[in-house]
């Protein structure tokens, strides 16, 4: 990652809820983050905690049963996501924000060949001649390493598997040369080896390209491998921000702690998994309190008077994306000491 402490995308007071007024679901909750350039931010947690609609609500891609509020500044200019206009989105999608959903299938479309679908994203944007765009389509898809370019680009997406359906999403997110390029569960429903191999992939583009990267998912080895920061988001917040190294090897959240305690380790096999006990919490109300209170083991009536904020526990200043933030009143660290008296 680039030393370059210059933030290319900033997230304020990100709310996001569905339904009627007196029944409303309030998926995302008062979400901020910075992402800067040239790193890969990794935003984890499990299924239904908010990960998937936040980055969607960045795109403009939620249906207007939504109502988001919040702003975001994207390369310098600022967007308040409750007035933005449709031609806005359609500035700021592809040529500066792109994103690589989770479903391949269902995001192409079955009723064009691969290389129209990637001609056309270009040649949208572009306003360049179908020719022109298809001499670049195949150049796309040579880059994202398809093999046989020029049959790939005559076939239908069900003639192929799911990693060059992946590959093909990654050339059309690239099509325009995005500043920040979204991965929502790119790796879902692989195989490990394409698994890497996409991830690999996205790495290697990401250098050659000088973008960000935001990566979307709820396995935590994807995340040790590709990101340089992570974010853990629970309850539609989020909970704990550090970089990866210091999430993995000094969690301070119970729930990050759980999290990485769920994870398989190959080495010393068990019989049973470790698994988060209770159920993820109801998200029909704003929280006021800490929303992990009810499965962790270190609650107290503390953690019920307030919902702790996000602060930071460490410090520097030279750097600010390393620094180790976390909402949490008994942090593991500190319990630990206390029970070691």
């Amino acid at each position: 990652m680039s030393d370059n402490n210059e933030i290319i995308l900033e997230v304020k007071n990100l709310n996001i809820s569905f339904g009627k007024p007196k029944e409303r679901t309030y998926v995302v909750q008062d979400l901020s983050f910075d992402l800067y350039k040239g790193e890969t931010l990794g935003i984890v947690g499990e299924s239904g905690c908010g990960k998937s609609t936040s980055v969607l609500a960045l795109m403009g891609l939620l249906d207007k049963t939504a109502e988001i509020t919040g702003t975001f500044s994207l390369c310098g200019t600022n967007y308040d996501l409750s007035k933005i206009k449709y031609a806005q989105w359609r500035k700021i999608r592809g040529s500066q924000l792109a994103m690589v959903f989770q479903d391949s299938l269902a995001s192409l479309n079955p009723l064009k060949r691969i290389g129209e679908q990637v001609a056309e994203a270009i040649y949208v944007k572009k306003s360049m001649s179908k020719k022109d765009a298809r001499k670049e389509a195949k150049v796309l898809l040579d880059l994202v390493e398809i093999p046989n370019v020029d049959l790939r680009f005559r076939q239908y997406p069900h003639e192929c598997s799911g990693g060059m359906r992946q590959r093909v999403m990654i050339a059309m997110a690239l099509a325009n040369k995005p500043n920040v390029l979204i991965c929502d569960e790119p790796t879902t429903a692989l195989d490990v080896t394409v698994q890497a191999q996409i991830l690999h992939t996205i790495k290697r583009l990401q250098n050659e390209l000088e973008m960000s990267v935001i990566l979307v998912t709820h396995d935590l080895g994807v995340i040790g491998n590709m990101a340089n920061r992570t974010q853990v988001m629970y309850g539609g917040k989020i909970i704990e921000s550090a970089p990866t190294i210091e999430i993995i090897q000094n969690a301070q959240h119970h729930y990050t702690n759980a999290l990485i305690k769920a994870m398989p380790d190959m080495v010393d096999a068990k019989d049973e998994l470790y698994t988060i006990p209770g159920s993820p919490p109801q998200l029909d109300h704003i929280f006021e309190k800490c929303p992990f209170g009810p499965r962790c083991e270190a609650h107290s009536e503390e953690c019920d008077l307030r919902m702790p904020p996000l602060k930071n526990i460490s410090d520097n200043p030279n750097k600010p994306r390393m620094v180790h933030k976390l909402a949490c009143v008994h942090p593991v660290k500190q319990l630990a000491k206390v029970n070691n008296g």
